[in-house]
């Protein structure tokens, strides 16, 4: 690993690590990325991570160049917003880095800010949340009035996708020398060599070797109900076949698995899944689909790729930049070219082998060192 040096001159830079780890989902995974490589990287300044008390043990730093902080606040709460930013400046931070939009809009210090996307702008719904209309209304405001404070107030803005980068700018009328496009990395889920019984991990949770694969979340713009009503036509000639759908027990899946019952008992919802598991299932799967509306960098269809399983996805927002050629696109506004691209898939064995091998290629070009080597270039050039 290289390590970046910037200069003799020390600064205390300081990332809102609350996110870090299973705690955070796909946040969680960027958080964690980002810290450990950047905290790996820079053997010259101090760092301050600011943490919650569920993943404080699960970071170790040196307490010298590398200093934890407990900051035990929800996210997207009022405590964020008045607390947090005491935390901030008593720390005497140089530079803090949120690795979210939900930026206190009193932050004492300069920041930068990374946005993964517009969800909450470009597919605002009542059914992803579990508040009732009003409380949404109030809340899905102030949570714009965030964002836009937070980009306009931003020293920089990364941006995951250059299409997530050419969002913010249309939307917030943003100046593009602002924003910087910093791609996810993709990494290993597990030690390759660590030993896994693979029958075992399958029979735990009652999966069979025919099915289609899908990890994550079931927010509305995931389509998870789209591909639930194109997984049961296609059940319908092929009853062997499975569909998965990873992620953790939350009130998303709690209502999926509700219409699911309706489609097909073909359906399986394992839960949350460890990472040394998880990698079985993206090692025996089929398929691995993605039908998303919207997606900023769309992590998970990278991380199947990686693992050689052959990617059929949304052809929408970022999906083709990140994706590339390797992958089968369909519209996912559209149930009959979704099944007849799955279909395609099963069907062809050696367009199965092909997307196989460009996926994994693809793969290969998004690496989390290369992402913390570009933020460590903003990190100095706003401190020096």
């Amino acid at each position: 690993m290289t390590k970046i040096v910037m200069t003799n001159n020390i600064k205390r830079i300081g990332i809102d690590a609350r996110f870090y780890g299973p705690l955070g989902k796909g946040l969680g995974r960027y958080t964690q990325e980002m810290v450990d490589n950047i905290t790996k990287l820079d053997q010259i300044n101090k760092y301050v991570i600011f943490l919650r008390k569920e993943n404080f043990n699960e970071f170790g730093c040196d307490g010298v160049r590398v200093k934890k902080v407990l900051a035990d606040i929800k996210w997207y709460g009022f405590a964020e917003q008045i607390i947090l930013p005491y935390y901030i400046w008593r720390e005497r931070i140089d530079l803090m880095h949120f690795p979210h939009f939900n930026v206190p809009v009193f932050c004492p210090v300069k920041f930068i800010v990374t946005i993964h996307d517009l969800i909450l702008i470009k597919f605002p719904t009542k059914r992803a949340t579990t508040l009732g209309p009003v409380i949404y209304k109030i809340k899905n405001f102030i949570y714009k009035i965030v964002i836009l404070s937070a980009v306009k107030r931003a020293k920089k803005i990364l941006a995951v996708s250059q299409f997530t980068k050419d969002d913010l700018i249309k939307q917030f009328k943003l100046k593009p020398d602002k924003l910087v496009v910093t791609y996810e990395g993709v990494a290993e889920l597990t030690n390759i060599n660590a030993p896994v019984d693979v029958s075992a991990v399958l029979n735990k949770y009652i999966i069979s070797r025919s099915y289609l694969l899908y990890v994550g979340n079931a927010y509305p713009h995931k389509n998870l109900e789209g591909l639930i009503k194109v997984f049961s036509e296609i059940n319908k000639s092929k009853p062997e076949l499975k569909l998965v759908l990873v992620g953790k027990e939350d009130y998303f899946y709690s209502r999926l698995k509700l219409s699911a019952n309706i489609y097909s008992t073909n359906i399986i919802f394992p839960g949350y899944v460890p990472d040394n598991e998880l990698k079985v299932l993206y090692d025996t799967a089929t398929l691995y689909i993605f039908p998303s509306f919207y997606e900023g960098f769309g992590l998970p269809p990278l991380e199947a790729m990686e693992h050689g399983l052959p990617v059929v996805s949304s052809n929408k927002t970022c999906l083709p930049e990140i994706l590339g050629d390797a992958a089968l696109y369909f519209n996912p506004e559209d149930e009959a070219d979704m099944k007849n691209k799955i279909k395609l898939a099963l069907a062809d064995e050696k367009l199965r082998e092909d997307l196989k091998n460009r996926g994994y290629l693809q793969a290969k070009k998004y690496n989390w060192q290369e992402c913390a080597e570009k933020t460590l270039e903003v990190y100095k050039n706003l401190l020096f």
